[in-house]
């Protein structure tokens, strides 16, 4: 029989009898070289593999069997540059040695190299390996006081910064910027920086922000930049939690499952009502063939503890049955009694046919000959939930080795002796179940798959091993652990040595944390154990890798590794907790905070109700440790550089190695699974003349790659690869009242930043907010020298174990009458007899409905108190509920009770009661100006026709300054929806014109100006969400087809304009100016795009030429030069048309004040004098008009001068305050012009409509700023008959304060006396709502109720549908506002109004103050609109009056109609109280 090398397959015979001879000649051969020559010395150099820049480091040596004396250098070579490490003359082996190093500061990744040279008599060493120098920056993280916020509310949110060591670092942030979900920067901080290094922010978002997800984003000095996240949407805080229990999956061979669904409110309490739970089976549907699910459903009432369990039969659902999706779908949905509140709860359950599966764990990739081999195999279900007591059979080889029986935890560990194992490759198989080979068509059949895995041998040139045995479990900071090593030795060469030095060396972060070195005697025996002791702490973390190594005689370095996965810990300990677990509201609570001294900690505290309604990524010491660029240094690949060196060992051929009795095949990659492997796994360069890589081929032949892919059913080790988943007491003593008020519910409650004294603790003492819930507190903490440190979180839980909880409605109409529920709640463990009591008030009456008489609430348990009440006037009305126990008397079967405790609880709640039908208003205003003069003047106010009786409001205010009502009021100059991009423009622009004209005249205060900026920010956080992509800006934004040329203009100057108080994103107006100049033609003038949504302005804005004045004029304000190419073109467009007779009278007043502004004094005198031609006079006022209008012509429920007259009379005025070289004469004209005005002006120091309320203010202020006076000093008196009199004082100290006094009567007739200098503004108003009118003007409007469900015991729900439309002169309206107010106890159902704009049917919904604001574009002559939405009854209201509905013409007001609508729901309401 013949032999063949290199073979993959010998015979046994073969094998026997070649592996005998071959170890017998290797002995001797062994034995004469070691008689007859010196050990060679060998060493052992080890330094990280990437090496922080401009910071220390280590390098650490050591020499083996070293005879003579040797001169030893190590040099680190970058950039020309080298830095010696380690120079010095040895003589002896003095073991391992490790030596600090400054590594040179660099700017970026940068490839360095590390140099050994050794030399002596008889040999010279020399190695040189490449390293990386890496400067690693600090990195940032963000914290936001909560992850999720409402429109209106503030943004909190703290910066830090932390080196490689978690230590904080004082940076200096040249940007910190917020982006809302269009990428719009919308706020922005330059160059900051904390000297505590924690940096806290806190900006305001806008009333209608865009909703979605919005960025922080921090800029470094070098550039990066690190985000955070955060959610912008309407919620409702939930009360209570709803969970689903169900099994995770079923098996097709199942027959039931049991769901268990539990409501517990926020405060651990549980919910009382119902649940209706689905569970349900989707089909597997293709194209047209669409099949119900199967399903089944019930309603079943909560019980005591708040939970339904329920069996279900499976047998419906065929779980074992082909053509079904592979899952069920659990719904269960809570609705608490006797309210309309609920929440969902889902869950899937997934169907699978596995009915169990193996895993191997905590297994090795390689066996070490000699060693034993163990591990452990885990049997689990289809829940990955433990089987035990199952015998699990073992093959190795395809052979049945032995049967392992599974303990509690459905493990079977096992071990197998390796001692006489030759294979280079062992195949591991786990086998419970056999699957069932059979299977029927149309059904799943149950399988039970096995577990395979493959084990290669680890090389050895003396087959000597060292095996780590590894920990499957994190180990924890400040844990001592013993670390078990297993080693065989070959002993040639340990002859006349007793003593084995073992060492070991510990890796983290990317250094160097631990090394040590273990004496083990092996006189008695080749193979055994020994401990490494270990105490774990934060430099380990969060991966510590484990080498130890021995240098063998026969030149090899024997060695293992291992990676220990390590608690994610910090050096500064953080210990945060509140005094008590749980306490009532409003009571008092230490929170106490532990840490190193000097520390500045930042603490939150957020309702648990936030978490609940959006789930964050919770600052943790995981997410920290996800910031460090290097958690776990593995391998020579970093950063993109590939570090890997080429190995110094010659290469041999493909053919089988035979050696030491083994079998070992060459590879072709150099990676292999040898000590080399281990070593690299360190991340570290070891420097070395010992074996340590198993044997590679000289040239490209085919070599079979190793097996290292892991079969199903595998769990993968820690041990060189990562590891998978594994599994009130009363008080007794006095009596005392516990009494609590509700009124304070905040979201975030704690939001401080805290200094920890020397003795390394803090405590500060808090009031808890109202809010019946569980708070949860986090704190971190940075110090200099400890770093940075993090507490767990801290719970404590807000409760009342009784409280009242009162429902009322938004409001209601002056007539109605509604019932008012109020529930006490009951957590004591006992039964209590209670009071409750509703405050008597003048402004209503009271029946108690139910119950007839106080009585108990046993433990746990709800009791109601419903009152119907009538209210005798409007305005707000305030509800006293007090609800107390009372202790002197018992309930049923229950004694009086030692403990004398009484609770009482009070809840405060106010109502509007508004009067019936339509708001209205009218006003007087008087501007008087006079020096050292007195002025009488006789005030008349009556009353209209139609007035709702008791509805009138008169009012009398005055105030010294022109500007100054406006001033006031400046967030609130209409009474008018603004839910478009037009409107929000009025909330904007005129804060910037009250800035200026208060900065001009020295009057800006830090509250006004603090007041007004906040306007603007939130007016520009608002109108970005009007952009488009390309900058252009339209009504409605992208629900536009494009941008709006014309309110691009009125934007880009706004914004340019409010630049200087506010940040406005420059990149947008970049953005902005290119697309209008886009819209220039090649005459110079601009294209018209988009809908205007006001036509008033048509015959401006349409033909072109006052539009291009408009963007002309807004350019110019914006700060642009004449010399600017727009501008330039502009002004031959306008001086063209100038040449020629322009009629429209809104064209000449925009042209003149364009070229008034730009200063061409000829054109702009011309175009004033022929504006003096057309314009108007009354009472020595002057103003200009568009179209007379004939009394026919005017609305019956409005009468005021249409908004186009007021905006051509600024512009008008605007171009005779900025005229070239303006004369004593030109102030004059323009007091006259400014009279008119001012008449016009609301009580709010607005207008009529949006445009010319912004054009006006801005007129008045540069006139108020033109003619400023610093003097004034005026007495105003009114007075009537009836003995009424009223005195009020303006000066210099209070000029710009409104001073207002209601009126005691209308209609009525005041005299009014002004006496001294200075001008003073004076206005009468009166507000009064009137009854539907009859008619219409401009539009037709019909209201109608349908399908109606009006069950007895439940909210009654039906539609509204409004069908309108457009009966005026003109061909089309401008944009249209229906303002459909709500039934009193009625509510929109939200999803039917979201449908309407996703249906396009109205372009903007708003909902406020009881009030659905529809949104319709331009609507065409006698074109029928309708639109169609569902509202629902939230509260019962037992006599409900009709509700008014609006439809007008949102520029020209005066064009209108009106409609009421009633409940069809009228005969069931008293049902439901």
């Amino acid at each position: 029989m013949h032999c063949f090398l290199g073979r993959e397959i010998l015979s046994f015979f073969c094998l026997t009898v070649r592996k005998m001879w071959l170890k017998f000649i290797l002995a001797i051969l062994l034995l004469h070289a070691a008689a007859g020559k010196e050990p060679e010395p060998q060493y052992v150099l080890m330094v990280p593999a990437v090496l922080q820049s401009d910071s220390p480091s280590q390098v650490c040596l050591q020499f083996f069997n070293l005879n003579q004396t040797i001169s030893v250098r190590v040099v680190l070579e970058y950039d020309t540059i080298n830095t010696t490490i380690f120079e010095k003359n040895t003589t002896t082996s003095n073991g391992l040695q490790c030596l600090n190093f400054m590594i040179p500061p660099v700017t970026s990744v940068s490839l360095a190299f590390i140099s050994f040279t050794a030399k002596g008599t008889t040999f010279d060493l020399k190695e040189r390996r490449s390293v990386m120098i890496w400067n690693m920056e600090s990195f940032v993280f963000v914290q936001t006081d909560k992850p999720i916020y409402k429109p209106g509310q503030s943004v909190m949110f703290r910066v830090v910064a932390l080196d490689f060591n978690f230590k904080p670092v004082q940076e200096m942030y040249p940007l910190i910027a917020v982006q809302d979900p269009q990428n719009n920067r919308i706020f922005q901080w330059q160059n900051v920086t904390s000297e505590i290094n924690i940096v806290q922010i806190e900006f305001p978002l806008t009333e209608e922000p865009i909703l979605g997800n919005y960025k922080i984003i921090v800029t470094k000095k070098s550039g990066e930049r690190t985000s955070h996240s955060f959610l912008v949407e309407e919620y409702v805080l939930p009360k209570f939690d709803v969970t689903v229990t169900a099994p995770g999956s079923l098996t097709v061979m199942d027959s039931e499952l049991t769901v268990k669904i539990c409501a517990v409110y926020t405060y651990g309490q549980p919910v009382e009502g119902k649940v209706q739970l689905s569970v349900c089976r989707d089909f597997d549907s293709y194209g047209r063939c669409k099949k119900s699910p199967v399903c089944q459903s019930f309603t079943k009432d909560l019980d005591t503890d708040g939970c339904l369990s329920h069996i279900l039969s499976s047998k419906v659902f065929e779980l074992n049955r082909i053509g079904y999706k592979r899952n069920l779908d659990v719904k269960a949905i809570v609705t608490e009694k006797e309210q309309v509140c609920n929440l969902t709860a889902t869950q899937s359950i997934s169907i699978t046919q596995v009915m169990s599966s193996l895993q191997f764990e905590n297994v090795d990739h390689h066996y070490r000959r000699g060693i034993p081999y163990f591990g452990q195999i885990k049997l689990v279900d289809k829940d990955n939930s433990p089987i035990s007591n199952k015998v699990i059979q073992l093959f190795v080889n395809n052979k049945n080795t032995h049967n392992f029986t599974t303990d509690i935890n459905g493990i079977a560990p096992f071990s197998i002796d390796t001692s006489k194992i030759f294979d280079p490759e062992l195949s591991l198989k786990a086998l419970y179940k056999t699957s069932d080979q059979c299977h029927s068509e149309g059904w799943i059949e149950p399988s039970y798959p096995d577990a395979s895995l493959s084990v290669q041998r680890l090389y050895s040139w003396t087959s000597s091993f060292v095996r780590i045995e590894p920990l499957w479990k994190d180990m924890s900071c400040g844990q001592k652990r013993m670390i078990t090593v297993y080693y065989i030795l070959n002993t040639e060469g340990y002859e006349h040595i007793n003593i084995v030095n073992f060492y070991y060396v510990g890796m983290a972060k990317g250094k160097i944390v631990l090394t040590g070195e273990i004496k083990v005697n092996i006189q008695a025996d080749q193979n055994g154990t020994f401990m490494i002791p270990l105490v774990v702490n934060e430099k380990m973390a969060p991966a510590l890798r484990l080498l130890v190594y021995m240098l063998h005689p026969a030149k090899e370095l024997v060695a293992d590794s291992v990676r220990f996965s390590i608690e994610k810990c910090f050096k500064n300990k953080v210990q945060l907790q509140f005094s008590e677990k749980q306490m009532l509201t409003t009571s008092n609570v230490s929170l106490v905070i532990e840490a190193a001294a000097n520390s500045f900690c930042a603490v939150r505290a957020v309702d648990k109700s936030m978490l609940l309604l959006k789930s964050e990524t919770e600052l943790s010491a995981e997410t920290i440790y996800n910031l460090h660029p290097i958690q776990d240094l593995q391998g020579y690949i970093f950063n993109g550089l590939n570090l890997e060196d080429d190995p110094q060992d010659p290469c041999v051929s493909s053919d089988d190695i035979f050696h030491k009795g083994l079998y070992y095949r060459p590879l072709t990659s150099g990676l292999g699974p040898d000590v080399y492997q281990f070593l690299r796994d360190m991340g570290m360069k070891f420097f070395t003349n010992s074996k340590i890589r198993q044997p590679t081929v000289c040239t490209r032949e085919t070599v079979r790659p190793p097996s290292y892919f892991l079969n199903a059913g595998f769990t993968a080790s820690t041990h060189h690869v990562k590891l998978s988943a594994e599994v009130a007491r009363e008080e007794r003593g006095k009596r005392h009242i516990l009494e609590t008020i509700r009124e304070f519910f905040p979201e975030t409650w704690i939001w401080d930043i805290i200094l920890i004294n020397s003795t390394g603790k803090a405590s500060v003492s808090y009031t808890i907010p109202d809010t019946i819930t569980e708070w949860k507190a986090s704190a971190f903490c940075v110090e200099e020298l400890a770093g940075f440190g993090m507490s767990v979180p801290a719970t404590l839980t807000a409760f009342q174990p009784f409280f009242v909880d009162l429902t009322l409605p938004y409001s209601i109409i002056h007539g109605e009458d509604f019932l008012v529920r109020a529930n006490v709640f009951n957590y004591l463990n006992h039964c209590i007899k209670i009071n409750v009591l509703l405050l008597e008030s003048l402004d209503y009456q009271a029946k108690l409905i139910s119950p007839e008489d106080d009585g108990c609430v046993c433990a746990k348990i709800r009791k109601s108190y419903v009152w119907n009440i009538f209210p005798k006037g409007t305005g707000d009305v305030l509800f006293s509920i007090t609800a107390e126990t009372n202790d002197d008397e018992a309930c049923e079967e229950e004694a009086l009770r030692n403990i004398r405790i009484d609770y009482r609880d009070t809840q405060i709640r106010a109502l509007l009661v508004e009067p019936e039908g339509i708001r209205r208003e009218e006003t007087q205003n008087f501007l008087i100006c006079m020096k050292d003069d007195v002025i009488s003047q006789d005030v008349a106010i009556d009353l209209p026709t139609n007035v709702v009786e008791g509805s009138p409001r008169p009012s009398f205010s005055v105030v010294g300054d022109i500007m100054g009502t406006a001033i006031q009021n400046v967030h609130q100059l209409l009474q008018m929806p603004f839910g478009n991009g037009e409107q929000n423009m009025v909330l904007f622009a005129p804060n910037i014109y009250v800035l200026d004209y208060l900065d001009k005249t020295r009057q800006l205060s830090e509250d006004v100006k603090s007041k007004t900026i906040g306007y603007l920010v939130s007016g520009y956080q608002k109108q970005l969400s009007y952009k488009h992509p390309d900058g252009s800006y339209s009504t409605f934004g992208i629900r536009d087809k494009e941008g709006n040329t014309w309110l691009t203009a009125f934007v880009y100057k706004s914004f340019a304009e409010a630049s200087r108080f506010i940040y406005i994103d420059d990149n947008v107006q970049a953005q902005t100016l290119i697309w209008l100049a886009t819209k220039q033609k090649t005459d110079g003038c601009f294209q018209s795009t988009g809908i205007l949504v006001n036509n008033a302005m048509k015959g401006g804005v349409e033909n072109e030429l006052s539009l291009s004045a408009y963007i002309t004029i807004a350019l110019l304000e914006a700060g642009h030069s004449m010399s600017h190419t727009v501008i330039r073109n502009a002004f031959y467009c306008l001086e063209t048309a100038s040449e020629k007779n322009i009629t429209d009278i809104y064209t000449q007043a925009l042209v003149a004040y364009a070229f008034c502004l730009a200063g061409k004094a000829e054109i702009c005198e011309s175009f004033l004098r022929e504006l003096q031609k057309s314009a108007k006079e009354v009472d020595g006022s002057k103003y200009w008009e568009q179209n007379q209008r004939s009394a026919p012509e005017k609305s019956h429920l409005l009468d005021h001068v249409q908004s186009t007259d007021v905006e051509i009379t600024s512009y008008v005025l605007l171009a005779l305050l900025y005229k070239p070289n303006r004369s004593q004469e030109d102030l004059t004209k323009a007091s006259a012009i400014v009279q008119w005005i001012i008449r016009q002006q609301n009580s709010y120091g607005g207008f009529a409509s949006m445009q010319d309320t912004v054009v006006a203010l801005q007129a008045l202020a540069a006139y108020g700023a033109a003619t400023y006076n610093s003097v004034t000093q005026n007495v105003i008196k009114i007075n009537s008959k009836n003995t009424f009199e009223k005195v009020f004082t303006v000066n210099n100290e209070n000029r710009l304060l409104l001073q207002q006094t209601p009126l005691p009567q209308v209609p009525g007739k005041y005299s009014l006396t002004v006496n001294g200098t200075g001008c003073v503004l004076i206005q009468t108003a009166l507000r009064y709502n009137i009854h539907l009118p009859e008619g219409a003007f401009g539009f037709s409007l019909s209201v109608q109720t349908s399908n109606a469900s009006c069950p007895r015991d439940q909210p009654g729900k039906f539609d509204i549908v409004l069908i309108s439309s457009y009966t005026g002169k003109r061909s089309s309206s401008n944009m249209v506002i229906i303002d459909v107010k709500m039934l009193s106890g009625f509510v929109p159902v939200k999803s039917s109004l979201d449908q309407l704009i996703d249906d396009h049917t109205v372009m903007q919904v708003e909902y406020k103050k009881n009030h659905v604001l529809l949104y319709l574009g331009n609507i065409l002559q006698k074109r029928r609109k309708e639109v169609t939405f569902s509202v629902e009854q939230d509260f019962v209201v037992t006599h409900p009056k009709p509700a008014p509905v609006q439809i007008y013409d949102y520029y020209e007001t005066e064009e209108y109609a009106v409609a009421e609508y009633m409940s069809l729901c009228r005969g069931v309401v008293e049902e439901m109280g």
